[in-house]
């Protein structure tokens, strides 16, 4: 039997997707339903582009509501340890690339809250993956797409 993949998030990761499947379950579903209704209404479906897409949708609905379900039922709450000395998930790291002096600071979390828009990048990323265990003044090689590294130096974890 194949083992079910687990989601590491922050509490605040959590709580946000269940925000996000009330939303889709008491706001979005019931929308969706009612654009069916009045799309049935204008007659032959067969011929009808109001009610295929009105299913589309609520097929895509009911689909992001199965996939928040399974993330929150094997959901894996990172716990705040308090310490600051090692990166981990849920910290905020900033770094310097060498050479240059230009900051940059992103937040590790799970996969399922990762946004890099907002400054939140996944557990799963190479650079997370670099730099998940290391300390102030550390210097890391952050492999890059093209095949190439990166080498960061670690000013401050948050």
């Amino acid at each position: 039997m194949e083992t079910q993949k687990e989601f590491p998030m922050t509490q605040e990761g959590y709580i946000k997707l269940e925000k996000e499947l009330e939303e889709l379950k008491t706001v979005k579903r019931p929308e969706v339903v009612e654009k069916i209704k009045v799309a049935r209404s204008f007659g032959d479906l067969s011929e009808n582009s109001e009610y295929d897409a009105a299913k589309d949708e609520q097929g895509f609905i009911e689909q992001e509501i199965q996939k928040i379900e399974n993330m929150i039922r094997h959901a894996q709450i990172i716990e705040d340890n308090g310490s600051k000395n090692d990166i981990q998930i849920g910290r905020t790291v900033t770094f310097t690339e060498i050479p240059g002096n230009d900051e940059e600071s992103y937040k590790i979390v799970g996969s399922a809250e990762a946004d890099p828009f907002e400054g939140k990048i996944s557990n799963e990323s190479p650079i997370a993956k670099a730099l998940i265990g290391k300390k102030i003044n550390d210097e890391v090689n952050v492999p890059l797409p093209n095949g190439n590294e990166m080498k960061v130096k670690i000013v401050k974890i948050d």
